[in-house]
């Protein structure tokens, strides 16, 4: 009797242990996606009209932003580059975004075409993106992002 109770019990645990893995691992895009693309939208303004305040509260303080080049950011120099024009975007338009959401993280996939004026010399870049947002508290925060050109 005890050993048929015990693997009942076992059965019930390793059930509800499942279950509860399950409803974590539900994404919570319906949920937080529109909250997502807000601070989405709010970075790609903030880059093409850039203050230190207004990107110092999309980004993260460890953000680890990563060009299409190989160059990788930290908080400070992304908002420095903005800030002194050695990256400076005229214009972007962002295309064919995708948004998921699981546990406070969002994966944000996007194509980004834009006019640029680094360090004064016009160009033009188009791109795919991978940025990782993070919820903290009720703002998201850019936790990482990655740029990739085009095949």
């Amino acid at each position: 009797m005890f050993r048929r109770l015990s693997t009942a019990a076992a059965a019930v645990l390793l059930a509800a242990t499942l279950a509860g893995c399950a409803t974590r691992a539900a994404p919570d895009t319906a949920q937080d996606g529109p909250s997502v693309a807000l601070a989405a939208e709010r970075l790609r303004i903030a880059m093409i009209d850039p203050t230190p305040e207004a990107l110092g509260q999309l980004v993260a303080d460890e953000l680890s932003y990563g060009h299409s080049g190989g160059r990788v950011d930290t908080k400070a120099s992304f908002i420095g580059d903005l800030m002194n024009g050695k990256s400076d975007f005229v214009t972007i338009v962002i295309t064919d975004q995708s948004i998921q959401v699981v546990d406070g993280v969002a994966v944000v996939r996007h194509t980004l075409t834009a006019d640029t004026n680094d360090s004064g010399k016009p160009g033009k870049v188009q791109i795919k993106v991978l940025g990782v947002w993070q919820k903290r508290g009720s703002d998201w925060k850019l936790l990482a992002r990655q740029a990739v050109r085009p095949a």
